[in-house]
């Protein structure tokens, strides 16, 4: 994890101004790290370059782990974007009832950009879809790995105390 004065100074998040001085922001407990992941998923699946800057503010908003928020949109990179935006694509097209595009597909900037006008609303619709349902599910599994590993410390707790009584 980056140094929390690292973050604090980063030319990018200097928009936050004071709002970066919360605790919460930066301390490890189960509803600050849940929180992080349900944004940082949320947000990988944002069509946009400033994935980074939108975590962020919905982290100091929502005041979960700060660090954990914005390192998890790099989920999405230059080699996972393609077929997670295809896969929100296809999920859009489902719900839309459309059939997906069957024209020639490239996989580049230029093809993307020139069938825009035909796929923009089931590619949004299921950006947004796969979005909350990785948020929820992110959550979900954070807290209950959580609740797991307090359970099994505590068992392992009780068995040491039952060996140093013996």
């Amino acid at each position: 994890m980056p140094d929390h004065h690292t973050i604090r100074n980063h030319k990018h998040l200097q928009i936050f101004g004071k709002l970066l001085h919360d605790g919460n922001l930066w301390h490890f407990n189960r509803r600050t790290v849940s929180g992080a992941f349900a944004v940082g998923f949320f947000c990988a699946f944002i069509p946009l370059p400033s994935q980074m800057i939108i975590a962020a503010a919905i982290a100091i908003l929502v005041r979960v782990n700060l660090p954990i928020s914005v390192s998890l949109v790099w989920i999405t990179n230059p080699i996972t974007m393609p077929p997670m935006f295809y896969a929100a694509y296809k999920v859009g097209t489902f719900v839309l009832g459309q059939e997906p595009l069957t024209s020639e597909y490239h996989l580049s900037a230029e093809w993307f950009s020139e069938q825009l006008h035909i796929i923009w609303q089931p590619f949004l619709l299921g950006c947004l879809i796969c979005g909350i349902l990785s948020a929820i599910l992110a959550y979900m599994t954070i807290r209950l790995l959580w609740r797991l590993h307090i359970v099994q410390h505590i068992k392992e707790r009780r068995l040491r105390k039952k060996a140093l009584d013996k």
